[in-house]
């Protein structure tokens, strides 16, 4: 992740702070694993750790 990242603590608080007020616990666990996942994928990206969509399909046995 780069530098300019807020501290976790503080990226948390946004999250729950964008809740509904109706907000359940699973609400916020699935807005943590959203987010958390959508981190990943951007680190894998920014490594180079990517295939191209034509190389799984292919993998699969997809036909375009």
């Amino acid at each position: 992740m780069s530098g300019n990242t807020p501290p976790l603590k503080q990226q948390a608080h946004a999250l729950i702070d964008n809740l509904p007020e109706s907000a359940t616990w699973d609400d916020l666990a699935y807005e943590a694993e959203l987010r958390a996942s959508i981190e990943y994928g951007l680190e894998d990206a920014q490594a180079g750790r990517v295939v191209a969509v034509e190389d799984l399909m292919k993998e699969f046995g997809i036909e375009e």
